[in-house]
């Protein structure tokens, strides 16, 4: 777990190489609502799913806080792991 800011489009990409069902599958390896997962790329549903610390800063270049990047260091390791498959 540690904060962390990237280029929104950093966070984009990997938020967009996700398989189809790869925020179940993130949620499954975390122990995680899978609406809280959704919610760290961007969705807003806060009754199923938790808030998750990131905040984004977009326009001119953006960028993207994040308070714990254990979710989007398990979906870059993911993505690593389908890329080697």
């Amino acid at each position: 777990m540690a904060q962390r800011t990237i280029a929104f489009t950093e966070f984009r990409k990997v938020k967009d190489s996700l398989p189809k069902g790869g925020t179940q599958q993130l949620a499954d390896r975390l122990g995680l609502d899978v609406q809280t997962v959704r919610n760290y790329f961007g969705g807003h549903d806060y009754d199923s799913g938790e808030s998750t610390g990131v905040h984004f800063e977009q326009g001119g270049g953006g960028v993207v806080k994040m308070d714990d990047d254990t979710i989007f260091e398990e979906a870059k390791k993911m993505l690593a792991e389908l890329a080697n498959d």
